[in-house]
């Protein structure tokens, strides 16, 4: 099982969450930090400790940075990968966000050189859909489905290309997934192609708030 973890609740209020994350570090892709949708105005505590005892743990951990869909500026969101990097030392980032179609793909590979180039390692984005061919090329995964358990069941559609990605870089992202069924969620992924997945129960506004049954004792 490979699984990344969006977990967006503070540790000093669901505690709990994150010390059964830490101890199951070793099931993730990788982690996704997110203080204040980003990494905030000055570095946080709890945030601090956490990522502390995930790196210890083995976790890759990936600072969440908002695109807002190539509309952000590139120096806001260096200054976002910055902040994660030397307040939580985050060794990847998690674009949230990106343009998907094919006439921003050149910005978008801009922006991926511009982010390596900073020193940041693992490269994951986010677009939420299927994305033009070309941007799964640019980055280390790529989010390819984002969206609740009843649009996953019955509306779910992959372009060809798909087919010819190493499953390891994709992830489908799903909320609204009851619990017993969080164990069919992560075959359905793999038989979807993507290797990678988050299945949570939580629903909108925030279904990233709690941790996801895969890591805390679901029948797998």
């Amino acid at each position: 099982m490979s699984l990344l973890v969006p977990l967006y609740v503070h540790p000093a209020e669901d505690p709990g969450a994150w010390h059964r994350l830490i101890s199951a570090a070793t099931l993730t892709y990788g982690v996704v930090l997110n203080p204040a949708n980003g990494p905030g105005e000055r570095p946080d505590p709890a945030f601090t400790a956490a990522a502390g005892a995930l790196r210890a743990a083995g976790a890759r951990l990936l600072g969440y940075v908002d695109t807002d869909y190539g509309m952000r500026a590139g120096a806001d969101i260096a200054e976002d990968l910055r902040r994660h990097r030397e307040w939580y030392g985050a060794d990847g980032c998690f674009l949230d966000r990106v343009t998907a179609t094919p006439e921003a793909l050149p910005a978008c590979r801009r922006l991926v050189r511009a982010v390596r180039r900073s020193g940041t390692g693992t490269v994951v984005l986010n677009p939420g859909v299927h994305p033009a061919a070309g941007y799964a090329r640019l980055a280390d995964l790529t989010v390819t489905f984002e969206g609740h358990w009843s649009t996953y069941v019955s509306a779910f559609s992959r372009p060809a290309w798909t087919a010819r990605q190493p499953p390891e870089r994709l992830c489908h992202l799903v909320y609204g997934v009851p619990e017993a069924l969080v164990p069919l969620a992560v075959r359905t992924a793999h038989e979807r192609g993507a290797a990678v997945c988050g299945p949570v129960t939580g629903e909108p506004p925030n279904p990233w708030a709690e941790l996801t049954p895969a890591l805390t004792g679901a029948p797998r």
